[in-house]
């Protein structure tokens, strides 16, 4: 199977934009594949946004991507307080950040959530993404939970067995807001990562998915 890679030298830079409704969103669905880019591209540009958090889930939004992105060689972290599951009811306040974010940073790559996502602020911030960056290689990323809206995606991010512990182990240490939900689990995370890796014949175990929509060859 014929991989894809930048087509950028490696000294050049890469400009990654990742969008999140909540403030684990971003981690749960590419923490991985940015753990990654950081380590393989050491010029990667960073523009972490999280739409709608409390203050103390600011917080940990802002300390965890910190962590994450600490060895990219720039980085912008955004965190907006719009309200936690009225995201369709203040779409035009959101509209006009991304319109405002559009003129800020043009990158290479964008992670945004699943089109078919049931949670209903993670589908407003997926139609924005794509109604917003017209020209820009998209990947959405996805969010175990209770609905049961997995699908079947279509492009992966190998990852080792180290990258996939690190990313879970950073995600249930960081949120500690999240510990009693029921799903908010080693194991949910892990086993997400090892069925996508089973998918994508992964060599080291573990994988992300995506549904990428259109690439250009």
């Amino acid at each position: 199977m014929l991989s894809l890679i930048f087509n950028k030298d490696r000294n050049e830079r890469h400009r990654i934009l990742c969008l999140g409704a909540h403030s684990d969103d971003i981690e749960i669905g590419c923490g991985g594949t940015m753990l990654r880019l950081a380590a393989e591209y050491p010029d990667l540009s960073v523009y972490w946004v999280v739409l709608g958090a409390s203050p103390t889930r600011a917080e940990e939004a802002v300390a965890s991507a910190k962590v994450l992105l600490s060895s990219a060689a720039e980085k912008t972290i955004i965190v907006k307080q719009f309200r936690d599951g009225f995201f369709p009811y203040v779409g035009a306040e959101i509209k006009e950040f991304f319109e405002a974010l559009k003129q800020e940073y043009s990158p290479d790559v964008i992670f945004t959530h699943y089109r078919h996502d049931l949670h209903q602020d993670h589908r407003v911030i997926s139609d924005l993404t794509w109604n917003t960056f017209r020209d820009h290689l998209i990947l959405e990323y996805e969010i175990p939970k209770y609905d049961g809206d997995l699908g079947s995606p279509n492009f992966f991010s190998l990852l080792s067995e180290q990258v996939g512990q690190r990313k879970v182990s950073h995600i249930l240490s960081t949120f500690q807001t999240q510990a009693d939900r029921f799903w908010f689990t080693e194991d949910t995370f892990l086993g997400l990562l090892r069925l996508r890796g089973v998918e994508a014949r992964a060599g080291g175990r573990y994988a992300e998915a995506f549904y990428c929509r259109k690439l250009a060859f």
